[in-house]
């Protein structure tokens, strides 16, 4: 039903926090992979789950897991602290040696401020993002919950807005401090950008394109990231939920903000719907109570390819299960 998920080179799978979100994603990520697609599983949840799905040690770093498939988790706090360790040396080589104690200072302040891991965590997400069609047919990333989702999806649109202004600044100031060279006749102190470093320490032209070029790489790899995300030829965004109350909420909330930035979504995967045939009353009466839920999706989704996905009698703790799960979502193979 959801065949041209694997079309796609970049999958995002996300939803409400406990769903089935990793495990969706896993599926799907092998089923691409039986099919001879090279791909890299993604995981940007804090609550890393990948590893104990597979079994094995997953870690930064992207490690094989089969022929055609790979997987990465992305820690952000990991992500953070490498983040500013990069900006710290980019800095020292623009500034003079005594104002690295000030710098260093200013950025591990930073590490603590709001936004910090999630810009951090973005640039990774852009990098990643960037793989996709080059050294991989296709990238499915496991995000976080909605919210965090939603957050990271409004930020490449925010730091672009907010480095023009910057870049705008900086030359403001340049202009400026040309403007007092000429009238007195002297080289002046540097601007807040030169982090109380003299202007005549280092040749003022040098320093500015640097610092520009800095500026300019970054808005163009968050800009790019956003062109991806927002191409319905190349990305497609999955929605799961469980037939309950607070899935469907957030459900419709995600699909509401997600439509508002122009984000593709694709489908839907409804999770651990109870099967037709399994009886007792116990189950009945679960069953009586995900029903007015299901046709509130039907109603709300129309318009949205859906599939729905069985409870399964057992845990799924092995790759085959997970093959079989994924083949039923693209329509494949149904699980029973």
């Amino acid at each position: 039903m959801l065949n041209e998920l694997l079309t796609r080179r970049l999958l995002f799978v996300g939803g409400k926090g406990g769903v089935g979100k990793t495990t969706t994603a896993a599926a799907l990520a092998l089923v691409a992979a039986e099919r001879d697609r090279r791909c890299l599983l993604v995981s940007t949840d804090p609550a890393h789950s990948l590893a104990d799905l597979f079994g094995r040690p997953i870690g930064h770093r992207e490690t094989a897991l089969t022929a055609s498939l790979w997987a990465l988790e992305i820690d952000p706090d990991r992500q953070a602290d490498e983040h500013l360790e990069t900006v710290k040396a980019r800095m020292r080589r623009l500034v003079h040696p005594r104002s690295f104690a000030e710098i260093d200072r200013q950025l591990d302040l930073a590490r603590h401020a709001p936004g910090t891991m999630e810009a951090a965590l973005l640039e990774r997400v852009a990098e990643v993002m960037a793989l996709a069609g080059d050294q991989y047919d296709q990238v499915i990333f496991d995000t976080a919950p909605t919210g965090h989702t939603v957050r990271l999806l409004s930020l490449p649109e925010v730091m672009a807005a907010w480095m023009d202004g910057l870049l705008g600044h900086r030359e403001r100031s340049a202009r400026l401090g040309s403007a007092l060279r000429n009238l007195g006749g002297g080289r002046v102190k540097g601007d807040d950008l030169s982090l109380l470093e003299s202007a005549a320490d280092h040749a003022e032209g040098s320093r500015d394109q640097q610092l520009n070029e800095l500026l300019q790489m970054r808005r163009r790899k968050f800009v790019r990231a956003r062109e991806l995300l927002l191409d319905a030829n190349v990305s497609a965004f999955l929605l799961v939920l469980n037939p309950d109350r607070l899935a469907v909420l957030e459900t419709i909330k995600a699909h509401e903000i997600l439509t508002r930035f122009s984000v593709p979504v694709t489908g839907l995967v409804v999770n651990r719907v109870l099967p037709p045939d399994a009886d007792g009353a116990f189950l009945d009466a679960r069953r009586r109570q995900e029903a007015p839920y299901l046709e509130q999706i039907d109603q709300i989704f129309s318009r949205l390819p859906r599939v729905r996905v069985p409870l399964l009698p057992d845990e799924i703790n092995d790759m085959e299960t997970l093959r079989r799960l994924g083949r039923n979502i693209v329509g494949d193979d149904p699980v029973r």
